[in-house]
């Protein structure tokens, strides 16, 4: 029993250090680094909901769960964060926060609009308003 104390004791330190590390190469946690996570999260799961229960998904010819299209997903995800990563060391650099924050909101805005196009393939009604907010934003995406 005592081992299993000291397994337990060595995996949460070590998680511990790895949180803080990751952190502070992030410049301190804030609430908005954590939206983002939290939003990428739902857009893998949602994007898991309409590839392998609804079956419509727009990333693979059948629409349905892929192991590349999700790989694809989550390495999409990882370069998100590097990006993050790279604003932020940016901001250290030049003494400002400005960066990073509009790298991350960008970034919001892009998986929420992403999680309401889910949505929408799921079937759930999307608001006429969002519908066209949506179709602005990716307009001009495509634009640039």
């Amino acid at each position: 029993m005592e081992s299993i104390t000291a397994v337990k004791g060595f995996l949460f330190g070590s998680l511990g250090a790895l949180g803080a590390a990751i952190s502070s190469i992030y410049g301190g946690w804030d609430s908005a680094l954590t939206t983002l996570l939290i939003f990428m999260g739902v857009d893998y799961i949602t994007g898991l909901a309409v590839a392998g229960v609804f079956q419509k998904s727009p990333k693979t010819e059948n629409g349905a769960l892929e192991s590349k299209a999700g790989w694809k997903g989550l390495c999409r995800k990882g370069m998100t964060l590097l990006i993050v990563l790279i604003a932020t060391r940016l901001d250290m650099a030049i003494g400002s926060s400005f960066i990073k924050d509009a790298v991350v909101i960008a970034y919001i805005a892009n998986e929420t609009i992403s999680i309401v196009e889910n949505a929408g393939l799921m079937g759930v009604p999307i608001p006429d308003a969002v519908q066209r907010g949506i179709e602005i934003l990716t307009k001009n995406k495509e634009e640039n």
